[in-house]
């Protein structure tokens, strides 16, 4: 009896020993950080089965980079409340917490990893960058949840261009990059469908294939190995991530008051803040609305003011947006997806002013993308997608209008470029410079 009650107090003593980690005592939390992390694991369930689609590519054409069935994200290192709303909003903890599966993935959302490789650590950071070499080798490796079950862990080999989504406290940010595309939160918000979010991994990874050595040109050589880079391959809630985005989008803030035309200005500094309660304003919902022509030009204008708000590589791959799209339109077709995703997710997006990002279309490349969908024989379903309009008779329209929208003579080196601030080639850039030990603000 004694030997057991002994063992009883030892097991008892370890557990009170073991790290604590973060639950919802339901105590007040940031209302918007809850929402956007709510909306950022949604996103995340969507592009997952998506990236793994696109493994069926077999493209012998594009550079390889290797990807896993499952996504994670923790709560390591965020303030105590910013914690709870993690909990609360995801069911997100301290601990690397699986927040999207593709299919025939051995785990579930909500598992929790406790070891990779056979090595455990308490810290989230270190155990995945564990993950990110694993993941790298491509080659089946170990990994073990905190229920203990073991799983085996195969890599897949995609086209190179993670597909990533902002972090839930910078929710706007935007940055396109021949390794990694971030995309803001909005995109989440216009709901995408299989072959909708299918189209952003496919327009991702044909920005890296049709922009990667322009983008090289203006500013290459960097070590990829090692860094927050790494770490935000997996995992974009990592505070880490979100310190650099937060810094990235003050630098931005700060270069935009030297951005001659008010309307970019405007767009860079308040894109993703106003968007919910403009679309109150406009009486906008998830449904889908009609818009006039007159509030369809408007945002075409917006969409084209964004674009060219874009600084460092992301302003150079925004010269490549077109062939992107020409990109993934052909290759869904190769994975027997709907070619027109990119025409119905642009839609969605201008429908609810969701215009400060990179997938939904300025009338340049909307009069482009449709010649090739005409050429398929396909211009009459784009009509009906557009509700009637021609993208024709809108470039013929924006000609009217001021010139915020008009093509701009192209500069690596532009007004918006935040000068020497180390976001000044964008938040993907810097991050390939910046140390693993993340936990200080950049």
């Amino acid at each position: 009896m004694k030997p057991l009650l002994t063992l009883t107090l030892t097991l008892l003593l370890t557990a009170c020993a073991g790290p604590k980690y973060t639950v919802d005592d339901g105590r007040k939390v940031d209302e918007a950080l809850l929402a956007n992390i709510r909306t950022y694991g949604a996103g995340e369930q969507s592009l997952r089965p998506a990236i793994a689609r696109t493994a069926a590519l077999h493209d012998p054409g594009c550079d390889k980079q290797w990807e896993l069935p499952f996504a994670v994200a923790t709560a390591y290192g965020w303030a105590e409340n910013d914690r709870v709303a993690w909990v609360r909003g995801l069911g997100v903890d301290e601990r690397l917490t699986v927040v999207a599966v593709a299919a025939g993935a051995p785990m579930v959302p909500g598992d929790k990893l406790s070891a990779i490789r056979g090595q455990r650590d308490d810290n989230s950071e270190k155990l995945l960058a564990n993950l990110a070499e694993a993941r790298d080798q491509g080659k089946p490796f170990g990994i073990s949840l905190v229920n203990g079950r073991t799983l085996t862990i195969t890599p897949f080999e995609v086209c190179r261009g993670y597909t990533r989504l902002a972090p839930p406290n910078t929710p706007e940010v935007q940055d396109y990059h021949w390794l990694l595309s971030l995309h803001p939160l909005e995109i989440i918000q216009a709901a995408p469908t299989q072959d909708e979010a299918l189209w952003a991994v496919l327009w991702t990874q044909g920005l890296s294939e049709e922009g990667g050595l322009r983008m090289k040109a203006y500013h290459y050589g960097t070590q990829i190995v090692g860094t927050l880079y790494n770490l935000a391959t997996l995992a974009t809630g990592l505070r880490g991530a979100a310190l650099a985005a937060e810094a990235a989008v003050n630098a931005a803030k700060s270069a935009a008051s030297s951005v001659a035309s008010e309307l970019l200005k405007q767009q860079l500094i308040e894109q993703g803040k106003n968007l919910a309660a403009q679309k109150i304003r406009d009486g906008l919902s998830d449904a889908a609305q009609q818009l006039s022509k007159q509030q369809l030009m408007n945002s075409l204008q917006a969409v084209a003011a964004n674009r060219s708000s874009l600084f460092g590589v992301a302003r150079v791959g925004a010269t490549v947006f077109d062939r992107a799209d020409q990109w993934a339109f052909e290759h869904a077709i190769q994975l027997g997806a709907d070619p027109l995703a990119g025409f119905t997710l642009h839609q969605k997006l201008i429908e609810r002013n969701l215009v400060s990002n990179g997938l939904v279309f300025d009338v340049e490349r909307l009069s482009a993308i449709n010649k090739i969908a005409e050429a398929k024989g396909l211009g009459a379903e784009v009509q009906a997608i557009l509700r009637g309009v021609r993208p024709d008779d809108l470039a013929q329209d924006i000609e009217t209008m001021p010139l915020a929208s008009a093509p701009q003579a192209f500069s690596y080196e532009s007004a918006s470029d935040p000068g020497s601030s180390r976001f000044a080639r964008g938040l993907v850039n810097a991050m390939l410079d910046i140390p693993l030990e993340s936990g200080k603000r950049p």
